[in-house]
């Protein structure tokens, strides 16, 4: 019973966005989304409070699994890997619906009440990392590195996301997520190895910079 609910909830909401892609979000009335669903008015409501809702049927369930993710037992990892791993999770399941990435997608593009509300949804997402990781982090370290890293691997998973969109589901979006993610590690995670301090540098993109910074990394590489 719980299935079939969820299959109508999805039907629903598939239904409504194409309409809203074929006639317009504002000329779209709930009431037409149920007749082409073949549903009453209040089936509709049953599953989503309005209007505005009726392109995300998935958010909640998935913030629910991410919660769930976040709370399993560690295995020793640190919890930076706990939120990697919840995160690409989440992202496995985006990608099983496929055709409502694709959809949604065009459709936020064009309809800046959806596109507003799209924000909002992935706030809950950042929200839930930043508390995690706020509560697990060395209570040494920098205040603002909770919200920089959940920010951060957020980010990196809106861009893989973004990109299978743009690309019409073509992309790889896991696999762009996972090296994303593995740039956090080795980046801003990992500690140097030792007698292997890193020097950072703003400079302006100019030829003699270009060229200093060759200069720069040839050297290094001879003290290897």
């Amino acid at each position: 019973m719980a299935e079939r609910g969820l299959e109508t909830k999805y039907r629903i909401a598939e239904t409504a966005m194409a309409l809203f892609l074929e006639q317009g979000y504002e000329s779209v009335t709930v009431e037409a989304v149920a007749d082409a669903s073949q549903v009453s008015r209040r089936t509709v409501f049953r599953y989503f409070d309005g209007k505005d809702e009726l392109a995300f049927p998935d958010h909640s369930a998935r913030l629910e699994l991410l919660a769930r993710h976040l709370v399993k037992p560690t295995g020793g990892r640190s919890p930076v890997d706990v939120v990697v791993a919840a995160t690409e999770v989440v992202m496995l399941d985006f990608l099983s619906r496929p055709e409502l990435v694709l959809q949604r997608y065009r459709l936020t593009r064009i309809v800046p009440e959806l596109r507003r509300r799209e924000v909002l949804e992935n706030e809950r997402y950042v929200a839930l990392t930043r508390a995690y990781l706020r509560d697990r982090l060395p209570p040494d370290g920098p205040a603002f590195l909770p919200m920089a890293l959940s920010a951060l691997i957020d980010a990196m998973h809106r861009s893989a996301l973004g990109n299978f969109a743009r690309s019409g589901g073509t992309a790889d979006a896991y696999a762009e997520l996972k090296d994303g993610m593995e740039w956090i590690r080795r980046t801003l995670v990992e500690e140097p190895a030792a007698g292997s301090p890193l020097l950072f540098a703003v400079l302006p993109d100019t030829a003699a910079a270009r060229h200093a910074l060759s200069t720069l990394r040839d050297e290094a590489r001879d003290l290897l």
